[in-house]
Formats: structure tokens, C-alpha cells, sequence
């Protein structure tokens, strides 16, 4: 019960700072207040207006927002979105662009769960559609799920993306952004074993903590200083009595999001800050550049307790990854197992949560890759957000990764098998 009222007290801030914002845009927007020379009420109506979108923005999950998209015909394209597999914490989707024919590049982005929607890439997959057939997961907000949907851990999320890669077929390519980066690596090599046939075709790691230790960062160092009981008692609540998932433990979004912002804390006060008097002077909108990254990096969600857990335990404290000692259902994927994939990583010069060095490692740990299957490339002035939705990605790492793409298309030859 304790955690459920702590839940609830986190919800309720939430929402007297929205009713406090929106309390105070209305009352300074009286007509009458508009004679008056006291700069004091048009910034407390600004105040009001950003402090009311902010905190609005934290409790609903965003739209895509992708209609449609120009072709190589010179028509624009409408885009639908698509559920291929449904399942209770996550659903394979597919965006579908009507009336093309297909690009030769079916992609999957995997996108994180790490308490922002998979919706956070939209610009990623905005950038990759004109070129590719794209799908993502669409994981789901753990305190809409009943608690009788049962667990979810890593390994569960691994087995998700088997299914989901499965699902597409052998000439998929992977992409995989920051968090999921070492569960789609273990995904592949569990299919290596399991189901070769079910392989993608390429895999690229973006930004994720295949080794933490590689590189440290404030990230790694809290994962390190904090024991397991420690973390759970501090970060771990209840859903309450408002959401569908009631009685769920999760590590809630509102609670990662406040991690998130006190790592640039300053670079956050200064931007709500320079925005409030761009509302002032009446040169704000709704679709300015504040606005569109922050109705995104607000809108946050909850994770399951066992998924957050098992990820600081297993990926992050135990480096079953790194070490090449994960297991799935009690059987140990071997990346060593993976021979036919061919594997690119992506990292970031002024990366402050995953550190160049921490998503390189996993070529060191594909031993029966051919060399001319593994690729790296760093982006030297890109820090983490950069490398999948920013300028660099757009510039520089997106036509690198459908090189690789294309350079890998082609079905590989399987290895023959020695039978001793």
C-alpha cells in the first residue's frame, strides 16, 4: 500500500503543476489585464501557459504524427500504421506507405524501453521511410497493463524480439537504438542456434551499453555505487488506483524523467527559461523547436520493476553481456554463435550515457564473425540524441547505415558444419 500512495503522490503533483499553469495563463488573460504596462503578468502567463503544456505533455502517449511521405514518383504517399504482432507489452508495427512498391530494405527499429515511447524516434523513422519499409517496436506503458499479464524481464524482451524477427522474415535488417542494443545482439545470437534461418540479415547498434564498464559515465558510476536493495527501495513504486496496471511495481517514468534532467539540469532550466520569454513576446508556437523536443522527452512511461531490475543487475553490474554469460530461459546464448550477421556499431563523441567504447565491444565478442562483417564508425561531435534523430544522424550516420545495409543484402552463405 505504501508504494501505491507514493504512485498516486507522484500523480498528483503532476497534476497540481498542470492545474497551477493552467490557473495562472487564465487569470493573467483577462482582457482587462492587457491595459496594463507590468511586463509581470504577461511573463506569468507565459510561465503558465509552458508549465501547463509541460506537465500535460508527461501523461499522454504521443501520435506519430507521419501522414504521408514523397516517393521516387513525385507523388506523395499516405502512411498507415500497421499491428503485425500484438502481444501485452509491446507490439510489432509497421508503417505502411501506400501504394509503393517495395524498397528492397525492411528494416526493424528497435526502439528503447527505458521510460520514453518508442515514439521518440519518430524523426529516425521519418528519415529512414523515403528508403526503407520501416517497423518498430511499440513497447507499452507498464501501468496500463494488468497485473495478470504476468512478468517481463530482459529475457522476456529478448524472446519478444526473436518473435518479432521472426515475424519479418530472414531479409530483415536491425537497428537497434541505445538501451535494447545488447538484447538485440543476444536476440540474434539466440536465433544463430536456435533458428538460423530466422536471422537478420545486418545488425546495427546505435549508442547501446554492450560493455558499461568500456567507458564510464555518470549512467555507469550510479548503477555501480547503488546495491540492488538500495535501488529497488528507492526508485521502485506501485501503480495506483487510477491505471489499468493497479498493484503493478514499476520503475515509473516521472521518476526517470527527473533522473534524466538532473544530468543537464542547467542546459533544461536555461531552455524553459529562454522559452518563457519567447511565449512573453508572443514568439513562441506550438510547432517551435521547444516544442517539438519537449512534448516528445516529457511524454514519459513506466517500465516493469523486473525489466529495470534485471537490466541493472544482469547488464549493468553483472555484464552477463559483456562477459558473454547471458542466458534466456536458463540456456546461455553464445554471441560467438553469430557467423553470417553482419554487425555494424554507432557511438558518439560527446555521448554522456553511452560512452564511445561501451557499444564498440560487441565486435570483440562476435569471435566467429568474419572481420569483413563488422563495422564501426564513431560521430565525433554528436552526443547521444545526436546519433539516431539529430543533424549527424541525418548527415552523416544515416546514409553509412543503408551502405551498410545495402552492401549486406544479398542472403550469406551458411557455414558448413563439422560433425565430429
Amino acid at each position: 500500500m505504501r508504494y501505491m500512495l507514493t504512485y498516486d503522490f507522484m500523480e498528483s503533483m503532476r497534476v497540481t503543476n498542470q492545474w497551477m499553469g493552467s490557473t495562472a495563463r487564465a487569470m493573467c488573460s483577462y482582457p482587462q489585464l492587457g491595459l496594463s504596462a507590468n511586463p509581470m503578468i504577461q511573463l506569468t502567463r507565459a510561465w503558465g501557459e509552458v508549465t501547463e503544456r509541460s506537465f500535460a505533455r508527461m501523461s499522454v502517449k504521443p501520435d506519430w504524427g507521419i501522414y504521408s511521405i514523397p516517393a521516387e514518383d513525385g507523388r506523395d504517399h499516405i502512411v498507415s500504421v500497421e499491428t503485425v504482432v500484438p502481444r501485452p507489452f509491446g507490439d510489432l508495427i509497421r508503417f505502411k506507405v501506400q501504394g509503393r512498391a517495395p524498397t528492397g530494405r525492411k528494416v526493424l527499429l528497435v526502439a528503447p524501453m527505458s521510460g520514453h515511447y518508442a515514439t521518440l524516434l519518430r524523426s529516425t523513422v521519418v528519415s529512414l521511410l523515403p528508403d526503407c519499409d520501416v517497423y518498430i517496436t511499440d513497447w507499452h506503458n507498464a501501468r496500463d497493463i494488468p497485473v495478470s499479464a504476468g512478468k517481463f524481464d530482459i529475457e522476456d524482451y529478448t524472446l519478444y524480439l526473436v518473435d518479432f524477427l521472426k515475424a519479418m522474415g530472414p531479409d530483415t535488417h536491425v537497428i537497434a537504438v541505445c538501451q535494447p542494443a545488447p538484447l538485440a545482439l543476444a536476440a540474434t545470437a539466440y536465433l544463430a542456434e536456435e533458428d538460423p534461418e530466422a536471422q537478420p540479415r545486418t545488425l546495427t547498434l546505435i549508442g547501446g551499453p554492450i560493455d558499461p564498464d568500456a567507458a564510464a559515465t555518470d549512467v555507469t558510476d550510479f548503477g555501480n555505487r547503488v546495491t540492488m536493495g538500495q535501488l529497488e527501495k528507492m526508485v521502485i513504486q506501485r501503480v495506483g488506483f487510477k491505471y489499468a496496471g493497479a498493484g503493478r511495481l514499476v520503475y515509473p517514468g516521472l521518476q526517470q524523467l527527473t533522473s534524466f534532467m538532473a544530468m543537464n539540469a542547467e542546459k533544461h532550466a536555461k531552455a524553459f527559461t529562454d522559452q518563457i520569454l519567447r511565449v512573453a513576446k508572443g514568439e513562441a508556437g506550438d510547432h517551435d523547436k521547444h516544442n517539438k523536443f519537449y512534448d516528445e522527452y516529457l511524454a514519459v512511461m513506466d517500465m516493469t520493476a523486473e525489466f529495470y531490475l534485471s537490466t541493472v543487475e544482469r547488464i549493468f553490474k553483472g555484464l552477463e553481456i559483456a562477459q558473454n554469460r547471458f542466458t534466456v530461459d536458463g540456456k546461455r546464448v553464445d554471441i560467438g554463435k553469430i557467423t553470417t550477421v553482419a554487425v555494424k556499431t554507432v557511438e558518439g563523441g560527446k555521448d554522456d550515457i553511452s560512452a564511445p567504447g561501451q557499444c564498440v565491444a560487441a565486435l570483440d565478442l562476435c569471435t566467429g564473425l568474419p572481420a569483413e562483417k563488422k563495422a564501426s564508425y564513431l560521430e565525433p561531435n554528436a552526443g547521444h540524441y545526436g546519433i539516431f534523430a539529430g543533424k549527424s544522424w541525418r548527415e552523416n550516420i544515416r546514409p553509412l547505415v543503408l551502405e551498410f545495409i545495402d552492401a549486406n543484402c544479398a542472403a550469406p552463405k551458411t557455414p558448413v558444419r563439422v560433425v565430429s
